[in-house]
């Protein structure tokens, strides 16, 4: 920086007469639109660069109506799963040199305000939505307001949504038990949390049904246990199927998390994992891969980083608010690691 501008705040007319182009230019460069040529952008970005620009996000808005920012809705975000969809969608809101507003949603009265008011606000140019699904009243709201949103983990027909096919990949953990010769197979599934419709629960009980069907076996609703997702929650429900004279030889869980409790309850009664039981987990979050935990792994920081780059598309898409939703289904992948034996079959 030179002498003559050591101590001023740089202006965007700085950066433009510094880069030699007119302030429009400049501008386009900041929102990141299309249109400016390599070498020219480039003479932007090492004008900023050298007057340490920082361009206020208010007076943008007020121009442009965008604000640079991405808002993020998502429940419980400190939970493992949700931390790791958080960290691809940083990444990538990191990399385009946007900025984040994170909104974490605890209740259904927080969920269903946010889903109200924040596209009047307008406090974002576009909002990524984890594993929340919106009503159709909310859907068609954000729609109208012209707000870009993209659902993570979720659905709805009128938004872009990007989800895992949870029925298959809970189909592949149970045949996989099942061919390992294991005939009764606990279920612990994640319990509903007030009416925030997780569906994954729902999906992962009818991969279930699927495997049991298919290999002609009798569906033991006894054996299939809902708690919340964590820690805690699977291991109190795998004192109770270990606790049952009948006790089923394998258990698979609906996430990592809650197969670490059941982990924890199987060393309490001094049962050795797997040789007493097997158990596989779902998400396949870093500390399964610690525990050599067998687990069904979701993308999940490919999840967050493809919903940010599919809500920039919305964002720079249309001037009109008119978005042709897309539905992304993606595959997950069964991990075989040390808590899966073969058994001989118990009928």
């Amino acid at each position: 920086m030179s002498d003559q501008n050591r101590g001023k705040i740089p202006t965007i007319h700085d950066v433009a007469r510094i880069a030699g182009v007119g302030i429009g230019t400049v501008s386009r460069v900041i929102n990141h639109s299309t249109g400016v040529k390599p070498a020219t952008r480039q003479r932007v970005q090492a004008a900023i660069e050298e007057l340490r620009y920082s361009p206020n996000l208010i007076a943008r808005s007020m121009i442009s109506r965008n604000t640079g920012a991405i808002g993020i809705i998502v429940p419980f975000f400190t939970r493992p799963f949700f931390i790791e969809v958080l960290q691809g969608a940083v990444a990538a809101i990191t990399h385009m040199g946007r900025e984040l507003v994170l909104y974490n949603v605890e209740t259904n009265d927080q969920r269903d305000r946010y889903f109200r008011d924040l596209p009047g606000q307008r406090k974002v140019d576009g909002l990524l939505v984890i594993s929340l699904s919106p009503d159709d009243v909310a859907a068609s709201a954000f729609r109208q307001a012209g707000m870009p949103v993209v659902l993570v983990d979720a659905y709805h027909p009128l938004l872009t949504s990007l989800v895992v096919d949870n029925i298959e990949g809970a189909y592949q953990a149970v045949k996989c038990l099942i061919a390992h010769g294991h005939r009764r197979i606990g279920f612990i599934n994640g319990v509903t949390e007030g009416n925030f419709r997780f569906n994954q629960a729902n999906d992962r009980l009818i991969g279930l049904h699927r495997a049991i069907g298919e290999a002609g076996l009798l569906f033991e609703p006894e054996l299939v246990l809902t708690a919340p997702w964590d820690r805690q929650g699977g291991k109190q429900a795998a004192l109770q199927l270990l606790a049952r004279a009948d006790r089923p030889t394998a258990i698979f869980a609906a996430s990592d998390v809650q197969a670490i409790g059941v982990l924890e309850a199987a060393r309490s009664l001094h049962l050795s994992v797997p040789a007493d039981l097997s158990l596989i987990g779902y998400d396949d979050i870093e500390m399964a891969e610690v525990l050599e935990l067998s687990t069904v792994q979701q993308p999940m920081k490919r999840m967050g980083e493809l919903g940010v780059q599919k809500l920039l598309a919305c964002i720079g898409g249309t001037a009109d608010g008119e978005f042709l939703p897309e539905l992304i289904r993606l595959q997950p992948s069964l991990m075989m690691r040390h808590t899966v034996i073969h058994t001989a079959p118990n009928v």
